[in-house]
């Protein structure tokens, strides 16, 4: 459900025709004939105002189509107008407000499915290794490549395929492999994997999950080469040990046999994993730590330690656009002291690591990472920052622009809905004002800042000032009643009032009333989405 920032949801049709959210049928329809009275485009001769009184009487005419409806109203009352004009159709046995919402929640759930099921997701990598002594002594500064890419499609809401591959060279050695994988979901707690590969590691499998329990998964597979016949078993128990974090156990039986113990936190600001793996005359443990600096930067520190690893990494990345993430990361460890450049757009994946060293002197791993982190701290305060400072300066601007636009129109609606109440609001105002009964003699709606401005006679009464209120008396006679009353409704935005319009997106709005009553004057100011019952004695001056 959509709500609007300021208050409640879905509330402009009632604002619309000046009801209350739980105004009754008969209510619905007798608001409704006392705006098509005014609205309607026969009372009109003159082409320009039969324009704007068609116009509006359509949008009249909408609201009641769908407030008069019951199950439209719910439907409207729960998901707004995106509800209405998604194309989600009900049925005709669905009564109550949480039956809709369910059926909503399934149908739109059905059609995500649906635009699953038609698209492809395609990812891939290339990975350049590169080799700074290597280079110096003159054998080329390319070590090694390798290419990664896969393919991802639904076939139907229960069967997905993925075909993928990837090509190594590494000097003068070099191979590929080739896979398929196809997923079945049996049901909503259980699937099936079939997968088969050729190339370097030819092999067929199947892998088998389950669900066991709210917060606990395990799956099993089993796999075969084609090589040599070889056997291998695995299986995986994964559970949640919280609402942020996971564990999960791996034993593998094979060749490589193993049993592994992992755990992952992921909050909003940090990430974090662990591993421990002791295998057949092996043992490895490995940690990661990623902590967000911002919703675009973040750093990494991240280490491997065991029989065939000793490194640490340390690095970060920033988000460069919508889709683009750039990284860099030093690592050094026994392998030598390498800087790792990455770029990530997507599911593609673009990594070069580059080998500065494998000698690990202190004095030059200390020089490899001090130099490029200052480096990059000077980019970014002189180069990189000024940038981002100056496009998001242009993009307020252009914003600004098209909000200055929508709220021009807007205004421009407005007051052609207040031509056509003028002439039944002047009327209801001489009929008070000759029996000493309820009269606006002023009322402006908008900005909260502005109107207090204003009210205090302050300085800052300019053309900005003037930008951020409407007035909206006109308006507020016509919905003076019979009686000489005047009532706005609890929970409805003003904005929505015909006549009214948003004058300042975004920001806090009251409505500030002055009127006479009885041969004696009153003022009122009210918030936005605040009950308005006038007169009343303590609005007296």
């Amino acid at each position: 459900m959509k709500a609007d920032a300021d208050g409640p949801p879905h509330r402009e049709l009632y604002a619309l025709l000046n009801i209350s959210p739980e105004a009754s049928t008969e209510e619905i329809r007798k608001a409704y004939r006392q705006w098509a009275q005014v609205y309607h485009p026969d009372k009109y001769q003159a082409p320009q105002m039969k324009d704007i009184a068609t116009e509006n009487f359509q949008r009249i005419c909408e609201a009641y189509e769908i407030l008069s409806d019951e199950t439209k109203r719910q439907i409207y009352d729960i998901y707004g107008m995106e509800g209405l004009t998604s194309g989600l159709e009900l049925g005709p046995k669905l009564s109550k407000a949480e039956e809709i919402k369910e059926e909503l929640e399934r149908l739109r759930r059905q059609k995500e499915l649906e635009k699953v099921a038609a698209h492809v997701r395609p990812s891939g990598s290339i990975l350049a290794n590169l080799s700074l002594p290597q280079f110096l002594q003159g054998k080329g500064i390319m070590k090694g490549m390798a290419m990664a890419s896969d393919v991802q499609s639904q076939l139907s809401k229960n069967n997905a395929i993925g075909i993928g591959g990837n090509l190594a060279v590494n000097g003068n050695a070099g191979g590929g492999v080739a896979s398929v994988v196809f997923r079945h979901q049996m049901s909503s707690v259980s699937s099936l994997e079939f997968m088969g590969s050729v190339g370097m590691r030819a092999l067929i499998g199947v892998q088998a999950s389950r669900n066991l329990s709210l917060h606990s998964t395990a799956t099993m597979g089993l796999a075969m080469s084609l090589r040599d016949g070889s056997i291998n078993l695995s299986n995986i128990w994964t559970r949640q040990l919280s609402d942020t974090t996971n564990g999960n156990i791996q034993l593998s039986l094979g060749t490589e046999s193993s049993v592994a113990v992992g755990w992952q936190k992921k909050e909003q600001r940090m990430s974090a994993a662990g591993e421990i793996k002791i295998g057949m005359g092996s043992f490895g443990t490995s940690a990661h730590y990623t902590r967000r600096f911002s919703s675009k930067s973040h750093g990494r520190i991240a280490s491997r330690f065991g029989s065939t690893a000793l490194e640490l990494e340390v690095g970060g990345g920033r988000k460069i656009s919508e889709f683009s993430t750039v990284y860099m990361l030093y690592t050094v460890g026994v392998q030598g002291i390498f800087w790792k450049f990455e770029l990530h757009r997507g599911g593609q994946k673009l990594i070069v690591p580059i080998l500065l060293s494998r000698h690990l002197d202190p004095l030059f791993a200390t020089g490899a990472f001090v130099i490029p982190t200052s480096f990059y701290f000077i980019l970014k305060k002189f180069v990189l920052k000024p940038y981002y400072l100056k496009r998001e300066k242009m993009k307020a601007l252009e914003n600004a622009e098209e909000t200055t636009t929508k709220v021009r129109e807007a205004r421009a609606a407005a007051e052609k809905a207040q031509q056509i109440l003028e002439n039944v609001a002047n009327r209801k105002r001489n009929r008070q004002l000759e029996t000493g009964g309820l009269v606006v003699t002023r009322a402006v709606y908008g900005s909260r800042k502005a109107l207090r401005n204003r009210t205090k006679n302050t300085e800052e009464t300019g053309d900005d000032a003037a930008s951020q209120i409407l007035d909206v008396t006109l308006p507020l006679n016509f919905l003076v009643n019979d009686s000489g009353q005047l009532k706005l409704h609890e929970g409805v935005k003003k904005s929505g009032i015909m006549g009214f319009c948003d004058p300042c997106p975004g920001e806090p709005k009251q409505l500030y009333v002055e009127y006479t009553f009885q041969g004696n004057t009153f003022e009122v100011t009210v918030d936005d989405y605040e009950e308005l019952i006038i007169p009343q004695e303590a609005h007296r001056i």
